[in-house]
Order: C-alpha cells, then structure tokens, then sequence
C-alpha cells in the first residue's frame, strides 16, 4: 500500500500573502477558496483561541473541495488554562462546533506548552491526565498530540498514544530535538498518520521581520533534512505536514520547496 505526503501551511488568513501568494486584490473572504486551490490540507490556528461559530465552520466547509482537510488546534482553554482537567464541556462544545466540516476534519491537535514544575512534578502526572482524557474523548475524534518537554518525549508516551490511537506530532522547533534525530530513537507510527510541524523560532525571525511576504531565512539544508525524514516515515505511514509562516518567513514558499523535496504533486 503506497502511504501519502501531503504538506500545507498553518493558516491561510494572511494579509501578507496577497500579491505573493493570493492575487493582487483579493478579498479576505476569497482566501480560503483560493488556497484550497493550490494545497489539499491546512492547520487552522484560530480555534486555539476560541471555539468557531458553527456558521463559520460551515463556511470553511462550503468553499473547500470535498476532498480538502483541516487540522484544528484544540481551543487554549482546555490544553493550556485547564490542562484536559474537568474540561470535558469545552470539548464536547468544540466537537459539536466543528462537527459540519465532517469527514474534511482530518484531525485535531492537542498541543500543549512547555510544562512547568507547578503544573507537573514530571511526565507521570501528565500521562495519567492526557490518558484519562483520551479515554473520554479518543472515540469521538481523530486525534494528534503535541508535547514541549523534550525529556518527557520516551517510550511511555509514544505507547500512551498508541494505546489510543493518536497521531504524534512532531516539532522542528528550537526547544526540541530534529524530527531526524527523534525517529532514530522512538517509534512514532501511533495512529494512522504521521503529523508534522515545522515552527521555527519565533523570536529569531520577529527580530528580522514581522511581515510574512518573503522568505528571509535560508532553510535549504533544514528542508533538505526534514525532506528525508519525512520520505522515511512515509515508507511506512502517512504524514501530513505543516509550514508556519515563522520558520522561514513565508509558508507557501516553504510549503512548496518541500514539495518539490519530497515528490509531492
């Protein structure tokens, strides 16, 4: 069975990117129309900060094609203020929101910050919260997971995801090990797909730049190192992919170039 690549960006709502990306005049509204035209798959931000109106996730619906996916950040407010703690209403109220997008909600992020000792000694703690809440929550989604600690990311957390079935995330991020480096050592085939996320340093390219129209960093040779591991993984599962537009500075461009590293049309 062939397993597919498919890369996107994190986002699409970017002023910036018309004239580089979108044509020059471009309504807001016409957006996402127009970038389901030229990628399969996006990650959309915006539900980490609230949860959607369901008029608007039945416009994001209405102007994909039946064959475009999204991947949705769990809203903020139950991985980062209750950290998955008595947070099962928020999370039924986010599924019932997203729920007109259908088989396109390819799945949704759990992604969580860099815990501190306050919020837990050690990754015990975690585990048993994260695994008592996919217990509740695993069946009604398809689910991904995002972890900041880079000690915490062992054996005992790739199987807690197996165990439901969960994707893992993987981060080319400064506070965590490359993605080439990370699958040398632990197994992360734990769902049906592989996720990727390539973010960058936020702070390094916000000294350079705040506007998203260019690249201005050079990520050939991290692109090129990213490429392999992701044609490595796909030897075996499917990977689904993200740019955001702080890795290099411009995530259609980034998007693109792996693209064209990895073979994908």
């Amino acid at each position: 069975m062939a397993h597919t690549i498919r890369i996107g960006t994190s986002g699409w709502s970017y002023d910036d990117w018309v004239g580089p990306f979108y044509p020059a005049g471009t309504r807001k509204g016409d957006y996402l129309s127009i970038y389901a035209g030229r990628f399969g798959l996006v990650e959309v931000d915006s539900t980490y900060y609230a949860i959607p109106a369901r008029r608007t996730v039945e416009g994001w619906a209405e102007r994909t094609p039946d064959e475009f996916r999204f991947a949705l950040k769990v809203p903020g407010i139950i991985t980062h203020e209750k950290l998955l703690a008595n947070a099962d209403a928020d999370m039924e109220a986010f599924l019932a929101a997203v729920a007109p997008l259908g088989e396109k909600a390819d799945c949704l992020l759990l992604q969580f910050g860099y815990f501190n000792r306050a919020q837990f000694a050690s990754a015990g703690p975690f585990f048993e919260r994260l695994d008592a809440f996919l217990s509740v929550h695993g069946k009604a989604a398809r689910f991904a997971c995002e972890i900041r600690n880079k000690q915490w990311l062992t054996r005992d957390y790739v199987e807690l995801l197996r165990k439901h079935d969960v994707a893992c995330a993987l981060v080319e991020h400064a506070w965590l090990p490359p993605i080439d480096q990370l699958i040398t050592r632990l197994d992360v085939r734990t769902g049906r797909l592989v996720y990727v996320r390539l973010i960058g340093d936020r702070q390094a390219i916000e000294a350079v730049t705040t506007t998203w129209d260019r690249v201005v960093v050079d990520r050939a040779a991290d692109l090129t190192r990213v490429a392999g591991a992701i044609r490595q993984l796909a030897r075996d599962i499917d990977v689904i992919t993200f740019v955001n537009n702080h890795y290099a500075g411009h995530g259609p461009a980034t998007a693109r170039e792996l693209q064209s590293q990895v073979g994908e049309k």
